[in-house]
Protein backbone atom coordinates (compact mmCIF):
# COMPACT_ATOMS: atom_id res chain seq x y z
CA UNK A 1 0.00 0.00 0.00
CA UNK A 2 1.55 3.46 -1.03
CA UNK A 3 1.52 6.17 1.59
CA UNK A 4 2.77 8.92 -0.83
CA UNK A 5 2.47 12.15 1.90
CA UNK A 6 4.62 10.32 4.52
CA UNK A 7 7.46 9.26 2.15
CA UNK A 8 7.30 12.63 1.17
CA UNK A 9 7.48 14.34 4.56
CA UNK A 10 9.88 12.07 5.93
CA UNK A 11 12.68 11.65 2.57
CA UNK A 12 16.25 10.87 4.39
CA UNK A 13 18.71 11.66 1.95
CA UNK A 14 21.56 8.87 2.83
CA UNK A 15 24.37 11.59 2.12
CA UNK A 16 23.39 13.80 4.66
CA UNK A 17 24.52 11.32 7.06
CA UNK A 18 27.77 11.20 6.18
CA UNK A 19 29.19 13.12 9.36
CA UNK A 20 29.38 9.44 11.20
CA UNK A 21 30.97 7.75 8.27
CA UNK A 22 34.43 7.32 7.16
CA UNK A 23 35.71 8.72 3.92
CA UNK A 24 36.67 6.40 1.20
CA UNK A 25 40.39 6.11 0.30
CA UNK A 26 41.68 5.24 -2.65
CA UNK A 27 45.26 5.14 -1.26
CA UNK A 28 45.01 2.03 0.47
CA UNK A 29 43.57 0.24 -2.46
CA UNK A 30 46.85 1.76 -4.80
CA UNK A 31 49.19 0.34 -2.27
CA UNK A 32 47.62 -2.96 -2.36
CA UNK A 33 48.02 -3.22 -6.60
CA UNK A 34 51.18 -1.59 -5.96
CA UNK A 35 52.77 -3.15 -3.53
CA UNK A 36 55.84 -6.17 -3.92
CA UNK A 37 54.26 -9.22 -3.10
CA UNK A 38 58.13 -10.08 -1.58
CA UNK A 39 57.64 -7.60 1.07
CA UNK A 40 58.57 -8.55 4.40
CA UNK A 41 57.22 -6.79 7.53
CA UNK A 42 59.49 -6.42 10.44
CA UNK A 43 59.48 -8.98 13.40
CA UNK A 44 58.37 -8.11 16.65
CA UNK A 45 61.02 -7.62 19.39
CA UNK A 46 61.18 -10.70 21.66
CA UNK A 47 63.64 -9.11 23.81
CA UNK A 48 60.32 -6.16 24.07
CA UNK A 49 57.74 -9.00 24.63
CA UNK A 50 59.99 -10.98 27.42
CA UNK A 51 60.74 -7.55 29.20
CA UNK A 52 56.63 -6.66 29.14
CA UNK A 53 56.43 -10.19 30.72
CA UNK A 54 59.12 -10.60 33.45
CA UNK A 55 59.20 -6.64 34.51
CA UNK A 56 55.53 -5.84 34.39
CA UNK A 57 53.56 -8.69 34.56
CA UNK A 58 51.84 -8.49 31.28
CA UNK A 59 50.44 -11.61 29.74
CA UNK A 60 52.00 -13.64 26.41
CA UNK A 61 49.36 -12.24 24.07
CA UNK A 62 49.48 -9.06 25.35
CA UNK A 63 52.92 -8.48 25.40
CA UNK A 64 53.35 -9.60 21.92
CA UNK A 65 50.60 -7.24 20.79
CA UNK A 66 52.38 -4.50 22.15
CA UNK A 67 56.00 -5.74 20.85
CA UNK A 68 54.63 -6.10 17.26
CA UNK A 69 53.02 -2.86 17.56
CA UNK A 70 56.52 -1.22 18.59
CA UNK A 71 58.62 -3.31 16.32
CA UNK A 72 61.46 -0.39 15.96
CA UNK A 73 61.43 0.42 19.91
CA UNK A 74 65.20 -0.33 21.13
CA UNK A 75 64.92 1.08 24.44
CA UNK A 76 62.10 -0.44 26.55
CA UNK A 77 63.25 2.12 29.11
CA UNK A 78 60.19 4.52 27.34
CA UNK A 79 57.55 1.74 28.02
CA UNK A 80 59.42 1.48 31.50
CA UNK A 81 58.53 5.18 32.28
CA UNK A 82 54.84 5.31 30.78
CA UNK A 83 53.85 1.90 32.63
CA UNK A 84 55.40 3.76 36.15
CA UNK A 85 53.55 6.80 35.69
CA UNK A 86 50.58 5.63 35.08
CA UNK A 87 51.04 2.99 38.00
CA UNK A 88 51.83 6.62 40.15
CA UNK A 89 48.51 8.19 38.71
CA UNK A 90 46.28 5.93 40.12
CA UNK A 91 45.96 2.92 37.14
CA UNK A 92 45.64 -0.50 38.37
CA UNK A 93 46.93 -3.24 36.50
CA UNK A 94 43.98 -4.32 34.54
CA UNK A 95 43.47 -0.15 33.34
CA UNK A 96 47.00 -0.54 32.33
CA UNK A 97 46.57 -3.82 30.33
CA UNK A 98 43.09 -2.91 29.10
CA UNK A 99 44.76 0.59 28.09
CA UNK A 100 47.50 -1.40 25.83
CA UNK A 101 45.53 -4.11 24.63
CA UNK A 102 43.41 -1.23 23.10
CA UNK A 103 46.41 1.13 22.06
CA UNK A 104 49.78 -0.89 21.95
CA UNK A 105 50.92 3.04 20.59
CA UNK A 106 50.60 4.53 23.79
CA UNK A 107 54.06 2.41 25.31
CA UNK A 108 55.85 4.31 21.84
CA UNK A 109 54.14 7.99 22.77
CA UNK A 110 55.56 11.24 24.22
CA UNK A 111 55.39 11.00 28.16
CA UNK A 112 55.86 14.97 28.48
CA UNK A 113 54.35 16.21 25.83
CA UNK A 114 51.44 13.89 25.01
CA UNK A 115 50.28 12.10 28.08
CA UNK A 116 51.07 14.40 30.83
CA UNK A 117 49.29 17.26 29.37
CA UNK A 118 46.07 15.18 29.22
CA UNK A 119 46.28 14.40 32.93
CA UNK A 120 46.87 17.92 34.27
CA UNK A 121 43.92 18.74 32.80
CA UNK A 122 41.80 16.22 33.97
CA UNK A 123 42.85 17.08 37.59
CA UNK A 124 42.44 20.47 37.17
CA UNK A 125 38.59 20.04 36.01
CA UNK A 126 38.70 18.05 39.56
CA UNK A 127 38.94 14.69 38.05
CA UNK A 128 40.00 12.32 40.59
CA UNK A 129 42.54 9.55 39.45
CA UNK A 130 40.69 6.96 39.76
CA UNK A 131 37.91 8.43 37.08
CA UNK A 132 41.29 9.57 34.83
CA UNK A 133 41.82 6.07 35.53
CA UNK A 134 38.35 4.94 34.22
CA UNK A 135 38.43 7.52 30.84
CA UNK A 136 41.57 6.51 29.50
CA UNK A 137 41.88 2.69 30.06
CA UNK A 138 38.53 2.94 28.04
CA UNK A 139 39.65 4.75 25.16
CA UNK A 140 43.36 6.11 25.43
CA UNK A 141 42.86 7.72 22.13
CA UNK A 142 41.72 10.29 24.33
CA UNK A 143 45.65 11.14 24.78
CA UNK A 144 46.59 11.83 21.00
CA UNK A 145 43.56 15.23 21.25
CA UNK A 146 44.71 18.58 21.65
CA UNK A 147 44.37 19.57 25.22
CA UNK A 148 43.21 23.34 24.17
CA UNK A 149 41.32 22.70 21.31
CA UNK A 150 39.69 19.51 22.29
CA UNK A 151 39.75 17.73 25.93
CA UNK A 152 39.07 20.94 28.05
CA UNK A 153 36.37 22.21 25.88
CA UNK A 154 34.91 18.84 25.54
CA UNK A 155 35.20 18.35 29.49
CA UNK A 156 33.86 21.91 30.13
CA UNK A 157 30.55 21.00 28.14
CA UNK A 158 30.15 17.75 29.54
CA UNK A 159 29.81 19.03 33.09
CA UNK A 160 28.04 21.93 31.89
CA UNK A 161 25.38 19.39 30.73
CA UNK A 162 25.77 16.68 32.89
CA UNK A 163 26.14 18.81 36.14
CA UNK A 164 29.04 16.50 37.96
CA UNK A 165 32.03 15.08 37.13
CA UNK A 166 30.10 11.37 38.32
CA UNK A 167 27.98 11.86 35.65
CA UNK A 168 30.93 12.75 32.65
CA UNK A 169 32.51 9.74 33.73
CA UNK A 170 29.51 7.43 33.46
CA UNK A 171 28.96 9.09 30.11
CA UNK A 172 32.55 8.68 28.83
CA UNK A 173 32.79 5.09 29.91
CA UNK A 174 30.07 4.44 27.31
CA UNK A 175 30.60 6.82 25.10
CA UNK A 176 34.59 7.99 25.32
CA UNK A 177 33.89 9.34 21.67
CA UNK A 178 32.36 12.63 22.97
CA UNK A 179 35.92 13.79 23.63
CA UNK A 180 37.12 13.62 19.86
CA UNK A 181 33.86 15.64 18.88
CA UNK A 182 33.73 19.33 19.01
CA UNK A 183 31.21 19.56 21.42
CA UNK A 184 31.02 23.37 21.27
CA UNK A 185 29.63 23.55 17.12
CA UNK A 186 27.53 20.68 17.91
CA UNK A 187 26.11 19.28 21.10
CA UNK A 188 25.93 22.88 22.86
CA UNK A 189 23.98 24.40 19.45
CA UNK A 190 21.59 21.44 19.72
CA UNK A 191 20.83 21.54 23.51
CA UNK A 192 20.03 25.19 23.35
CA UNK A 193 18.06 24.44 20.47
CA UNK A 194 16.32 21.70 22.60
CA UNK A 195 15.47 24.25 25.64
CA UNK A 196 14.20 26.27 22.80
CA UNK A 197 11.64 24.28 21.93
CA UNK A 198 10.58 24.09 26.00
CA UNK A 199 11.84 20.61 26.32
CA UNK A 200 13.58 20.07 30.19
CA UNK A 201 16.72 19.79 31.23
CA UNK A 202 15.87 16.57 32.93
CA UNK A 203 14.54 14.92 29.68
CA UNK A 204 17.50 16.15 27.52
CA UNK A 205 20.42 14.90 30.20
CA UNK A 206 18.21 11.53 29.75
CA UNK A 207 18.87 11.54 26.59
CA UNK A 208 22.14 12.12 26.23
CA UNK A 209 22.96 9.29 28.00
CA UNK A 210 20.48 7.06 26.58
CA UNK A 211 20.93 8.12 23.09
CA UNK A 212 24.17 10.06 22.82
CA UNK A 213 25.16 10.15 19.34
CA UNK A 214 21.96 12.19 18.57
CA UNK A 215 23.66 15.25 19.85
CA UNK A 216 26.17 15.09 17.54
CA UNK A 217 24.11 15.74 14.57
CA UNK A 218 24.63 19.51 13.03
CA UNK A 219 22.57 21.61 14.14
CA UNK A 220 21.00 22.03 10.82
CA UNK A 221 20.23 18.19 10.54
CA UNK A 222 18.58 18.49 13.75
CA UNK A 223 16.47 21.45 12.41
CA UNK A 224 15.41 19.15 9.21
CA UNK A 225 14.44 16.35 11.56
CA UNK A 226 12.17 19.15 13.30
CA UNK A 227 10.48 20.63 10.16
CA UNK A 228 9.68 16.52 9.38
CA UNK A 229 8.26 16.12 12.61
CA UNK A 230 5.69 19.29 12.85
CA UNK A 231 5.33 18.30 8.95
CA UNK A 232 3.77 15.30 10.28
CA UNK A 233 1.57 16.69 12.74
CA UNK A 234 4.00 16.58 15.49
CA UNK A 235 3.68 19.55 17.98
CA UNK A 236 6.69 21.28 19.71
CA UNK A 237 4.89 21.10 23.27
CA UNK A 238 4.23 17.71 23.22
CA UNK A 239 6.09 15.13 25.71
CA UNK A 240 6.58 13.03 22.32
CA UNK A 241 8.51 15.75 20.53
CA UNK A 242 12.29 15.06 21.17
CA UNK A 243 11.31 11.17 20.50
CA UNK A 244 10.01 11.87 17.66
CA UNK A 245 12.79 14.39 16.19
CA UNK A 246 15.13 11.66 17.81
CA UNK A 247 13.62 8.57 16.23
CA UNK A 248 13.90 10.38 12.91
CA UNK A 249 17.29 10.97 13.10
CA UNK A 250 17.91 6.94 13.35
CA UNK A 251 16.39 6.16 10.74
CA UNK A 252 17.69 5.81 7.02
CA UNK A 253 15.23 6.45 4.60
CA UNK A 254 15.21 2.31 3.61
CA UNK A 255 14.29 1.52 7.14
CA UNK A 256 11.81 4.28 6.59
CA UNK A 257 9.84 2.50 4.04
CA UNK A 258 10.19 -0.81 5.59
CA UNK A 259 8.31 0.45 8.61
CA UNK A 260 5.53 2.19 6.40
CA UNK A 261 5.27 -0.64 4.69
CA UNK A 262 4.78 -3.36 7.88
CA UNK A 263 2.23 -0.91 9.44
CA UNK A 264 -0.07 -0.98 6.07
CA UNK A 265 0.20 -4.60 6.10
CA UNK A 266 -1.03 -4.94 9.65
CA UNK A 267 -3.74 -2.87 8.61
CA UNK A 268 -2.71 0.45 9.46
CA UNK A 269 -3.54 3.54 7.31
CA UNK A 270 -1.86 6.34 6.60
CA UNK A 271 -3.89 8.37 8.87
CA UNK A 272 -3.52 5.40 11.56
CA UNK A 273 0.67 5.39 11.40
CA UNK A 274 0.60 9.43 11.81
CA UNK A 275 -1.08 9.00 15.05
CA UNK A 276 0.95 6.44 15.77
CA UNK A 277 4.31 8.34 15.14
CA UNK A 278 2.55 11.30 17.31
CA UNK A 279 1.25 9.57 20.36
CA UNK A 280 4.22 6.87 20.31
CA UNK A 281 7.16 7.77 18.30
CA UNK A 282 9.58 4.94 19.95
CA UNK A 283 7.37 2.75 18.20
CA UNK A 284 9.29 3.02 14.62
CA UNK A 285 12.34 2.11 16.12
CA UNK A 286 11.01 -1.11 17.32
CA UNK A 287 12.72 -4.18 15.27
CA UNK A 288 10.18 -5.88 12.51
CA UNK A 289 10.47 -9.14 14.42
CA UNK A 290 9.30 -7.65 17.51
CA UNK A 291 6.55 -5.73 16.07
CA UNK A 292 5.02 -8.99 14.35
CA UNK A 293 5.66 -11.37 17.28
CA UNK A 294 3.45 -8.56 19.59
CA UNK A 295 0.77 -8.47 17.09
CA UNK A 296 0.33 -12.26 16.21
CA UNK A 297 0.23 -13.04 20.28
CA UNK A 298 -2.38 -10.55 21.20
CA UNK A 299 -4.25 -11.02 18.01
CA UNK A 300 -4.21 -14.79 19.01
CA UNK A 301 -6.12 -13.74 22.43
CA UNK A 302 -10.03 -13.68 22.85
CA UNK A 303 -11.44 -10.16 23.07
CA UNK A 304 -8.22 -8.59 21.25
CA UNK A 305 -7.99 -7.14 17.69
CA UNK A 306 -5.98 -4.95 15.64
CA UNK A 307 -7.93 -2.11 16.11
CA UNK A 308 -7.19 -2.15 20.23
CA UNK A 309 -3.33 -2.26 18.61
CA UNK A 310 -4.05 0.71 16.63
CA UNK A 311 -5.85 2.54 19.17
CA UNK A 312 -2.94 1.38 21.92
CA UNK A 313 0.41 1.31 19.69
CA UNK A 314 2.61 1.33 22.92
CA UNK A 315 1.96 -2.32 23.32
CA UNK A 316 4.58 -2.92 20.32
CA UNK A 317 7.06 -2.38 22.64
CA UNK A 318 6.23 -4.44 25.84
CA UNK A 319 7.90 -7.37 25.62
CA UNK A 320 5.87 -10.96 24.97
CA UNK A 321 7.37 -13.89 27.77
CA UNK A 322 8.04 -10.44 30.59
CA UNK A 323 4.72 -8.55 30.67
CA UNK A 324 1.92 -9.43 27.60
CA UNK A 325 2.09 -13.84 28.45
CA UNK A 326 2.29 -13.49 32.24
CA UNK A 327 0.03 -10.54 32.44
CA UNK A 328 -2.58 -11.90 30.52
CA UNK A 329 -2.45 -15.41 32.24
CA UNK A 330 -3.43 -13.47 35.69
CA UNK A 331 -5.50 -11.15 34.10
CA UNK A 332 -8.00 -14.48 32.56
CA UNK A 333 -7.59 -16.12 35.78
CA UNK A 334 -9.39 -12.90 37.60
CA UNK A 335 -12.24 -12.94 35.32
CA UNK A 336 -13.18 -16.55 35.56
CA UNK A 337 -13.33 -15.59 39.49
CA UNK A 338 -15.00 -12.34 38.57
CA UNK A 339 -12.38 -10.96 40.33
CA UNK A 340 -11.64 -7.95 40.54
CA UNK A 341 -15.54 -7.09 40.89
CA UNK A 342 -14.20 -4.13 38.89
CA UNK A 343 -13.35 -4.66 34.95
CA UNK A 344 -9.79 -4.47 33.98
CA UNK A 345 -9.12 -3.13 30.49
CA UNK A 346 -6.33 -4.69 28.44
CA UNK A 347 -5.03 -1.02 27.69
CA UNK A 348 -4.43 -0.78 31.70
CA UNK A 349 -3.50 -3.99 32.22
CA UNK A 350 -0.63 -3.85 29.68
CA UNK A 351 0.70 -0.08 30.68
CA UNK A 352 0.53 -0.41 34.77
CA UNK A 353 3.95 0.04 35.91
CA UNK A 354 5.22 -3.45 37.28
CA UNK A 355 4.62 -2.25 40.57
CA UNK A 356 1.52 -1.14 40.78
CA UNK A 357 0.35 -4.04 38.85
CA UNK A 358 1.35 -6.33 41.31
CA UNK A 359 -0.06 -4.77 44.03
CA UNK A 360 -3.12 -4.53 42.63
CA UNK A 361 -3.98 -7.40 40.60
CA UNK A 362 -1.26 -10.13 42.12
CA UNK A 363 -0.91 -9.68 45.90
CA UNK A 364 -4.39 -9.93 46.47
CA UNK A 365 -5.21 -12.81 45.15
CA UNK A 366 -2.33 -14.84 45.50
CA UNK A 367 -4.50 -17.79 46.58
CA UNK A 368 -6.79 -17.80 43.38
CA UNK A 369 -3.37 -17.06 41.49
CA UNK A 370 -1.15 -19.76 43.01
CA UNK A 371 -4.79 -22.54 42.82
CA UNK A 372 -4.74 -21.93 39.23
CA UNK A 373 -0.84 -22.80 38.97
CA UNK A 374 0.29 -19.22 37.64
CA UNK A 375 3.52 -18.98 39.10
CA UNK A 376 3.58 -15.25 41.17
CA UNK A 377 7.21 -15.67 41.71
CA UNK A 378 8.14 -13.42 38.78
CA UNK A 379 4.79 -10.97 39.23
Amino acid sequence: MALPIIRTLISVSLNKSSHFQKPFSGYSISVVLFSSSTTTQPKPSLYLRDHLIEKHGFSPELALKAASSLIYLRDPGKCDSIISFLKDSGFTKSNIEQAIRRMPGLLYSSLENTIKPKFKIFHELGFSNNDVADIVSVDPWILTRSVADGIAPSLSVLKTVLGSNADVIKLLKTSSWFLKSDLEKTMMPNIEKLRSYGISSSQIVSYVFNFPRFFLHKPETIDQFVKRAEDMGLNRKSKMFLAGIRMLGSMSEENWELKLKLFSSLGFSEGDILRTFRKTPPVFAVSERKIKKVTEFLLSRKGIDISFIINHPVVLICSVEHRLKPRLQVFHVLESKNLPSRKIGFNTLFKIPEKQFRKKFVHPYLKELEKASIPVVGL
